[in-house]
């Protein structure tokens, strides 16, 4: 791991515990509401995150780097089984947690800004990947420090925004997430190093 994953991950894992802490001493109720069920309706937060997901990926599919097909005929089938179990669990939490879209001033509000800044550099590393020569080195890239940003970034948003509505099913599923797609991609990243 380079001396720059090291310090965004450093940073990001700072930045989350002081938000953790500050919003504990604010707010002593917080720990009560995870044991609550999510408020199911529509949420307006959970629709832009996967607006912010989905755009980019659905253009990818027609702007593969070259070799992916190939390389994807081999990725771990648990991992894979896994990703896309994450993928419909996260999708759906967000979508019906009306949680999300509660905005207070407060402390926690630092979660859900944090999860936005991920999600925006996501989508500035989505903006460099198409800019690039689109190759399987550039997919699987850096962005600002963060390791495998195409994977990296959207699953803490989620694990993030998870946290911010005290959900634990969404932070369970951003979990089985994590492991399935980080794990693909990092796959992916050692198949290319080794080439």
């Amino acid at each position: 791991m380079k001396k720059s994953n090291i310090a965004a991950l450093t940073a990001l894992a700072a930045v989350l515990a002081a938000i953790a802490a500050w919003s504990l001493t604010s707010s002593k109720s917080i720990l009560q509401s995870y044991k609550q069920l999510p408020k199911w309706g529509v949420s307006v937060v959970g629709i832009v995150f996967l607006l912010m997901l989905f755009i980019p990926n659905i253009i990818w599919s027609k702007k593969q780097p070259e070799g992916y097909e190939e390389s994807a005929k081999h990725e771990n089938k648990t991992l894979l089984a896994l990703e896309r179990a994450g993928e419909g669990l996260v999708s759906a939490l967000v979508l019906t947690d009306r949680r999300l879209d509660k905005f207070s001033l407060s402390p926690r509000l630092g979660f859900i800004i944090t999860a936005l800044i991920l999600m925006i550099m996501y989508e500035l590393y989505w903006l460099g990947y198409f800019r690039s020569s689109r190759t399987l080195a550039d997919m699987y890239s850096d962005y600002c420090g963060f390791p495998l940003a195409g994977a990296f970034l959207p699953v803490f948003a989620v694990f993030i925004m998870g946290v911010y509505a005290c959900n634990v099913f969404l932070i369970a599923a951003a979990i089985i997430l994590g492991i399935g797609h980080i794990g693909i991609h990092l796959m992916h990243c050692k198949e290319l190093e080794k080439t």
